[in-house]
C-alpha cells in the first residue's frame, strides 16, 4: 500500500510515518519544513525517516497547485492522511494571512488530488479547537461547532465543511479527526509541555496562562498515531439514519465521519505543570497571567464514537508521557 503522509516532518506526522513504515507500508513524506519553528528540529526527524527503505520525501508545498497534481498523478497514493497545517492558536492572531494559504488554499489541493485519483480514503487532522464556544462536557462530535474563538479554529472547521462537500460530490471517503492537546517525544517546541521544560530546566519563569485554572485533555503521541492506524482500513460509510430535519454533525448521508482522539480525562494546567516538576525534580517559577485571545477554558474529549468504530480509545496516563517526553528532551538536547 501507498500512502501519502503531508507533514511528515512534523510531529504528529513523524511518527505516523514511523508507525506505517514498521508495518511494511510505502511512504511518501511530504512537508514544505518552514519555519514556524526550530526546522533542524524538522530536519532531525526527517533523517530518521530517510533511513528507511520504503520512505521518499517530497519537499512541496501544499499551495502548489501544478506540483501537488502532479504528485497525486504520478504516486498513485491508495491512501492520503494530511497531518500538515498552520499551527498554533495564538499565532493566528499575528499572522491570519498564512492560516488561509495553508489550511484552506493547501487542503483545497489534496481534496483535489483525491478526487482526481480515486485515493481509497483521505484521513485529515482536524482540532479540538473547533469547539470554540460549547460549554457542553465532554465535547462531542454531534454537538454545533458553529463559533469558533480564533483564525486557526475556523479554519479548521472550513476544513470538515470542505471535506464533507467532497465526499457528498464525489462519493470520497474521508475522516476528521479532532485532536486534543498531543504531546509527547519530538514535540513541537511551542507547545506547553516543551515551553515549560525548557523554561524550568534554564531557571526561567513560564507563562501560566488564566492563573493556571484552564483544563486540557492532554493525549499522549501513541495514543494518536494508534487511533489514525486503525482509521486507515476502516472507511467511513453512509449514515441511513441522517435525517436533514435534524443533522447530526458528526456523520452524514455521504462517506463521511468526524471523530475526537483524546484522553477523555481533562487536567488542570496547575497539575499538569506539578507533574513537569515533579519528573524534573525541579519547581517552576510560575508568572500567572489572564486568559489569552482565542484560548478556551477547557477541553474534554467524548471518545464513544471513536471506541465504537474501532475499539479503541486513548488511556496513557499523563504522568508516564511527561516522563517520555522529558527523557527524550534531555537527550536530544543533552542537558
Amino acid at each position: 500500500m501507498s500512502v501519502l503522509v503531508t507533514g511528515a516532518a512534523g510531529f504528529i506526522g513523524f511518527h505516523v510515518s514511523r508507525r506505517l513504515l514498521a508495518e511494511g507500508v510505502k511512504v511518501v513524506g511530504l512537508d514544505n519544513l518552514n519555519d514556524y519553528y526550530d526546522v533542524g528540529l524538522k530536519k532531525a526527524r526527517l533523517e530518521i525517516l530517510l533511513k528507511e527503505k520504503n520512505f521518499s520525501f517530497s519537499g512541496l508545498d501544499l499551495v502548489d497547485t501544478d506540483g501537488m497534481r502532479e504528485l497525486f498523478e504520478e504516486s498513485s497514493f491508495e491512501q492520503v492522511i494530511n497531518l500538515a497545517a498552520q499551527a498554533g492558536v495564538r499565532y493566528s492572531l499575528e499572522n491570519p494571512k498564512v492560516y488561509v494559504d495553508s489550511n484552506l488554499s493547501g487542503f483545497l489541493n489534496i481534496l483535489e488530488g483525491c478526487r482526481h485519483n480515486r485515493v481509497g480514503h483521505l484521513i485529515y487532522a482536524s482540532s479540538s479547537s473547533v469547539y470554540g464556544l460549547n460549554t457542553q462536557m465532554p465535547f462531542s462530535v454531534h454537538d454545533n461547532v458553529d463559533h469558533p474563538l480564533s483564525l486557526y479554529a475556523a479554519s479548521k472547521k472550513a476544513n470538515e465543511l470542505m471535506a464533507h462537500a467532497y465526499s457528498h460530490l464525489y462519493q470520497l471517503p474521508v475522516t476528521g479527526l479532532r485532536f486534543f492537546t498531543v504531546y509527547g517525544p519530538w514535540g513541537r517546541p511551542d507547545m506547553a509541555l516543551f515551553l515549560f521544560t525548557r523554561a524550568i530546566l534554564a531557571g526561567e519563569p513560564i507563562k501560566v496562562f488564566n492563573q493556571g485554572e484552564m483544563q486540557r485533555d492532554f493525549t499522549y503521541i501513541d495514543d494518536i498515531v494508534e487511533g489514525i492506524v486503525r482509521l486507515v482500513p476502516h472507511l467511513p460509510e453512509a449514515n441511513s439514519d441522517w435525517n436533514g430535519a435534524s443533522p447530526d454533525p458528526g456523520s452524514s448521508p455521504a462517506p463521511y465521519r468526524l471523530y475526537n482522539i483524546g484522553n477523555h480525562s481533562p487536567v488542570k494546567l496547575l497539575d499538569f505543570i506539578a507533574l513537569i516538576e515533579k519528573t524534573l525534580g525541579r519547581e517552576a517559577k510560575k508568572e500567572l497571567l489572564s486568559m489569552q485571545p482565542g484560548d478556551v477554558p477547557a477541553t474534554y474529549a467524548d471518545v464513544a464514537d471513536l471506541q465504537a468504530a474501532i475499539d479503541f480509545s486513548p488511556a496513557t496516563p499523563l504522568e508516564k508521557g511527561i516522563e517520555e517526553f522529558v527523557k527524550w528532551y534531555r537527550g536530544y538536547y543533552r542537558c
